[in-house]
């Protein structure tokens, strides 16, 4: 659990960097390849600002999640993982006025009650988890050599 706020940040980058996708995207209008370079269109989407500046916040986010995958078992972070879908609907509600209606709302509970769960098994992990299961998985070499 000592670990939470870098899986934390790891969403909350994660989510940031989708709404600033959507920005970009809205602020290009609808995309066409039809008479132009699709190399050129490409290059044009990825350089605008709010879609570099959200794939620059998706760099930030897997190099957080890979501190945390060298922390933690990866059945226990990567659910987590799922409140950036949490997050995305909601700020996507505030920001760009999507709807936010009953069903979204109930799955949105479902992933937070199921985060939760997976959350109160991580208790005894304390972050030695890991170390340990890594451990095991290496063969012990010492044995070699002393023949």
């Amino acid at each position: 659990m000592k670990y939470i706020v870098f899986i934390l940040f790891t969403v909350m980058t994660n989510a940031a960097a989708q709404l600033m996708l959507k920005q970009g995207m809205m602020s290009l209008g609808p995309i066409s390849f039809e008479g132009t370079n699709p190399l050129l269109k490409l290059l044009q989407i990825v350089f605008s600002p709010w879609v570099f500046l959200g794939l620059c916040t998706f760099v930030i986010s897997m190099a957080s999640h890979l501190y945390v995958l060298s922390k933690v078992e990866l059945s226990f972070a990567y659910p987590f993982l799922s409140l950036a879908y949490v997050a995305v609907a909601i700020f996507a509600y505030f920001i760009f006025r999507e709807d936010l209606n009953a069903w979204r709302i109930a799955g949105i509970a479902f992933i937070c009650i199921g985060t939760m769960l997976i959350a109160q098994s991580g208790r005894d992990l304390g972050g030695s988890g890991h170390d340990d299961q890594t451990a095991s998985i290496i063969p012990d070499k010492t044995s070699e050599i002393v023949r």
